[in-house]
C-alpha cells in the first residue's frame, strides 16, 4: 500500500520532474528516522489509486520515485515499477538495501538506486533495529556488478556515528568496488522513532578521509 504521493519533486531525482511514491511500512526501525508516520502506516492508497496518477501525470513528468518506508517490501513494488516504465517514465528506488530479491527481479525497470548505507557492521542492528547488515552488503555488491546507476547515502546523527565510522563505512565501499559518490546527509531535528535530541557530538566533515568523491547534504 501507498501512504502518500507527492506529485511534484526537483530535487529527488537528479535532472529529472519527478513524482515521490511513499510505500507504508519497513523492516528496519531506524532510531533517526523522521518518517514514522509511514513506516508505522499500513497505507491508504491502492495500486489503481496510483496507476491513475501516473496515467494522468504522464507527459507532464519525467520520473517517479519509489521511496518510503521500504518500498521493496511492498507487494505492488513490482507492479508499480513496471507500470511505470511502461508509461514512458524514468525509475529511482530508494532503498535500504535488505531486499535483494525485489532488485534483483526488476532491476531492468530500474534507471536508478539510492542505497542506504545505515552504519558500520558493529552499529548496524543498534541504529536500525534489524540483523539485516549481511542482505544490504549482497545489494552493494549486486548493485555494483550490475552497471545500474546507483549513488550511496549515510544519515548522519552524529551521536551514533563518527567521522571514523565514516571513514570505515568509506573504505568498506570501496573494497567492494563502489566508485561513485558517497553522500552523507545530516541529521535534521524532526519527530523520530527514537526519540532522539539534537546530537551533542559535533561533526567534523574535514576530518572524512576517502578516495571517494564525498558530497555533504544539510551540513
Amino acid at each position: 500500500m501507498i501512504y502518500d504521493i507527492t506529485p511534484f519533486s526537483v530535487i529527488d531525482y537528479p535532472g529529472e520532474l519527478a513524482a515521490i511514491l511513499w510505500f507504508a511500512g519497513c523492516n528496519m526501525r531506524c532510531l533517526y528516522c523522521y518518517n514514522p508516520h509511514i513506516v508505522l502506516s499500513e497505507g491508504k492508497l491502492k495500486f489503481d489509486d496510483v496507476s491513475e496518477f501516473l496515467h494522468s501525470r504522464n507527459g507532464l513528468l519525467s520520473a517517479v520515485v519509489l521511496s518510503g518506508g521500504e518500498c521493496t517490501k511492498s507487494k505492488d513494488f513490482d507492479k508499480v515499477l513496471q507500470l511505470a516504465k511502461e508509461l514512458g517514465y524514468k525509475t529511482k528506488v530508494d532503498t535500504n538495501g535488505s531486499n535483494l530479491d525485489a532488485i534483483k527481479a526488476n532491476v531492468d525497470f530500474i534507471d536508478f538506486v539510492a542505497l542506504d548505507f545505515k552504519a558500520v557492521k558493529d552499529k548496524f542492528s543498534q541504529i536500525t533495529g534489524s540483523n539485516l547488515y549481511e542482505n544490504w552488503l549482497e545489494t552493494l555488491r549486486f548493485l555494483v556488478a550490475s552497471g545500474v546507476k546507483f549513488e550511496v547515502r549515510t544519515t548522519v546523527y552524529s551521536d551514533l556515528l563518527s567521522p571514523n565510522d565514516i571513514n570505515d563505512m568509506a573504505n568498506l565501499l570501496e573494497q567492494n568496488g563502489y566508485t561513485g559518490t558517497y553522500c552523507l546527509q545530516n541529521y535534521f531535528e524532526a519527530p523520530n522513532l527514537g526519540n532522539l535530541l539534537k546530537p551533542k557530538a559535533k561533526f567534523d566533515p574535514n576530518l572524512i578521509k576517502s578516495n571517494l568523491k564525498i558530497e555533504l547534504r544539510n551540513f
